[in-house]
């Protein structure tokens, strides 16, 4: 019989809320969060209604603005930005600095705050929070020689990110252009982590950061944070319709732009033997059911190597574990160990166990498929936005499945005969951010991998986003704009020579590092 579970004392939503309002009373009321803009928290906007993925509970929504305040917003961040812009570098990184030990003081919080907001289980919400800090710090010390002959940007940097990664990707992206001299924008996600951002935000302004965020839909405010001529870059992650109506946007006005797309990543299979080292990795690359910009939805498998495929694929897929991020069965249990929890939320789950049912109902066929039961619960929760792993065989070229990055924990494979089927069905986005090809013969490999469409290649390993110095961009639709990572972070959002080319995917030029 299967253990009752129980929320761990002082993780509920309402003791991270009451912790909000005693750590930065400026940013939170009794029942939301502000925006911030022209140095102040404004009661302002329409506050949406939000519930949790965890367990369907309300939560802190979003107070979303309308244009014209946007517009507001904009303009005062112009006047923050010509005043950052000529704060002595030292002084910069000394505030900057000061707010990593703030970030570093609240961590548990910002982490409880993932966990409810998009989901997060522990151990990846607090090394989310992990990674913006400790990436930063690593620009805080090396600054100096990136800065060398460059200037801030005319303008504020506008940020619009997805609810994945709120802080090792928002957070991390908006110190560091403020350690360079520019004055930072940011638009909370609708989907989530707006109680999370709104934190780290408040403990960056105290410092004397000059932050703007602000809420609203991406439709309404784009005239604002795209569009304006006071923005100085505009740095996006997220999907490719958004990411294609941006780039035609700074395209047509010139403006400078970093902007990470989905691609569908793949993982090539090709004379290959080391089984044991992929069941090793399979749970690994289910870390937050998938819902990562580098995750691998798409096994190539080639045909002969199928059956031993599937032998060490199977049991590790069906090792992974699920369920309610904070329930334990008794109240001194550490927090659960899981490879992923919910959803972002249960439109989102139910739209990919609908796309699963509609392809093997027109011919993919179900290898594997997870069930709720398995999981772990709290009694008679709110389940609605959990989805078990599922792995389908060949779904056919109709379905979204097919061709596009689920975002979720589906997985689908592919089986190929000859080299140039492999490329082509590893290639099948038009670009993509990561790529692997299991392969025994290096030789192989190094004659494959610069023909598949992806900026970072492994060989029998994932490649990741990366921290620091790692370098990141994507091929094809995949990105738009300067690549970034390392002193490329710092000058996409600088200027340099006046007939500098930043290397990124350009619409006249592609210049890699």
């Amino acid at each position: 019989m299967a253990p009752i579970l129980t929320l761990k004392p002082g993780t509920a939503w309402s003791d991270a809320w009451q912790r909000c309002l005693a750590v930065a009373p400026e940013a939170f009321r009794d029942d939301r969060v502000l925006n911030l803009w022209a140095s102040a928290w404004q009661p302002d906007g329409r506050v949406l209604s939000a519930t949790s993925p965890v367990d369907g509970s309300p939560i802190a929504g979003p107070p979303r603005l309308d244009a014209a305040t946007a517009g507001q917003a904009v303009r005062a961040s112009l006047d923050q930005h010509r005043a950052w812009r000529h704060v002595p570098l030292p002084e910069r990184r000394a505030r900057v600095a000061a707010t990593l030990d703030a970030l570093t003081e609240h961590r548990e919080l910002l982490a409880l705050l993932l966990v409810w907001e998009i989901g997060k289980p522990w151990r990846l919400a607090q090394a989310d929070v992990d990674r913006a800090i400790d990436g930063v710090r690593w620009y805080v010390d090396g600054i100096g020689p990136m800065m060398n002959g460059r200037t801030p940007l005319d303008g504020p940097v506008s940020n619009i990110a997805s609810w994945n990664y709120p802080m090792s990707v928002l957070v991390h992206a908006m110190l560091v252009q403020a350690l360079a001299g520019n004055a930072v924008i940011a638009k909370a996600p609708t989907d989530g982590g707006v109680a999370c951002l709104t934190l780290a935000s408040a403990l960056a302004a105290r410092e004397g950061i000059p932050v703007t965020l602000v809420s609203g839909s991406g439709s309404e405010l784009s005239s604002s944070l795209v569009r304006s001529p006071e923005i100085g870059c505009v740095s996006f992650v997220g999907g490719r319709d958004t990411g294609a109506r941006i780039a035609t946007a700074v395209a047509d006005l010139g403006k400078r732009h970093i902007l990470e797309q989905e691609g569908l990543n793949t993982w090539g299979i090709w004379n290959y033997s080391d089984w044991p080292t992929l069941t090793s990795l399979i749970p690994k690359l289910f870390d937050y059911g998938k819902q990562r910009c580098t995750a691998y939805p798409r096994f190539v498998v080639q045909r002969t190597l199928f059956d031993e495929f599937l032998e060490a694929y199977l049991p590790a897929v069906r090792s992974i574990r699920t369920g309610h991020p904070l329930a334990v069965e008794h109240p001194e249990d550490p927090l659960p160990s899981l490879d992923f929890g919910p959803l972002i939320n249960a439109a989102k789950a139910k739209e990919l166990a609908d796309q699963v049912a509609e392809a093997i109902d027109r011919g993919a066929v179900p290898l594997h498929r997870g069930s709720l039961a398995d999981a772990r619960f709290l009694p008679g929760q709110d389940t609605s936005a959990y989805l078990q792993p599922v792995t389908l065989l060949n779904p056919p070229p109709s379905s979204p499945l097919h061709h596009a990055e689920p975002f979720g924990p589906v997985d689908t494979i592919v089986l190929v005969d000859t080299e140039a089927e492999l490329l082509a069905a590893m290639n099948a986005s038009n670009g993509a951010l990561v790529a692997t090809l299991s392969t025994d013969d290096p030789l192989t490999y190094e004659r494959l991998a610069p023909q598949v469409r992806a900026f970072k290649v492994g060989h029998g390993r994932p490649r990741s986003r990366g921290d620091r110095d790692e370098l990141f961009g994507g091929f094809g639709a995949s990105w738009r704009g300067a690549f970034v990572g390392g002193e490329l972070l710092v000058r996409s959002v600088t200027q340099g020579p006046s007939d500098e080319k930043p290397p990124g995917n350009f619409p006249d030029y592609q210049s890699m590092p």
